[in-house]
């Protein structure tokens, strides 16, 4: 069972089956992997619990998301080594401080828009042939160069990891469909600060715009799946 299945009813259940809801789709030949904020702010700068991490950036995740840092490396490596590209999405800090804009209705709190805030942590820090793309708002296709910049790769597929599920996890999965992309969100790697709103994005994005794998899924599909 999966871990959302346990908050749906049976009606849920027999509603997405008769309907065809989160049938899985074939892998891509050229998927790229694409991880979405996962930065100090949502993360926080040491793992604790939600509840104490939050006193820091009110953003943060805490544990989850330094649980999730661990797996996006498992799967980074590789990914590294079988020369699928990377891409990594973190703030445009520059664009948020000139523009006033955000990627949700609060607004973006000062302590966001700090250096230290936005950095990736070491674990996962990009490398420098790896694409880095800053964005204001929630998807990372949003009024950025990240379509145009994948297709110059003939990427077909996605390997979506990171943060929020809800947010901008969502976003990007919507946007990545909508291009075209297959896509693929490695559930160990993907993390929200509100449990329900994880659970309930991974059953609807699961149901309707990619599949929703394991980290042993995404490995498998990357050794055999060599770039040329």
């Amino acid at each position: 069972m999966r871990r959302w299945e346990a908050i749906y009813t049976e009606a849920d259940r027999i509603v997405a089956e008769k309907g065809g809801f989160g049938r899985r789709q074939a892998f891509g030949q050229r998927p790229a992997f694409l991880i979405i904020d996962v930065i100090r702010s949502f993360i926080g700068s040491t793992p604790e619990p939600v509840v104490k991490s939050v006193d820091e950036y009110g953003t943060s995740c805490g544990e989850v998301g330094w649980q999730a840092v661990g797996n996006i490396r498992k799967l980074l490596d590789v990914c590294r080594a079988n020369d699928v590209p990377t891409v990594y999405t973190v703030l445009d800090l520059a664009a948020c401080r000139w523009s006033g804009l955000s990627a949700t209705k609060q607004g973006i709190p000062a302590y966001l828009l700090e250096e230290r805030a936005n950095q990736v942590p070491d674990a996962i820090a990009p490398l420098p042939s790896e694409l880095v793309v800053p964005k204001v708002r929630a998807s990372g296709f949003y009024a950025t160069p990240l379509d145009i910049c994948l297709r110059a790769r003939g990427i077909d597929s996605l390997l979506i990891a990171g943060t929020t599920t809800s947010g901008c996890v969502r976003a990007t999965v919507v946007d990545a469909l909508s291009c075209g992309y297959k896509c693929f969100l490695v559930e160990e790697c993907t993390f929200d600060r509100f449990e329900l709103s994880h659970l309930v994005n991974l059953f609807d994005i699961n149901a309707k715009y990619a599949d929703v794998i394991t980290l042993d899924e995404a490995i498998k599909y990357v050794t055999e799946a060599r770039q040329p």
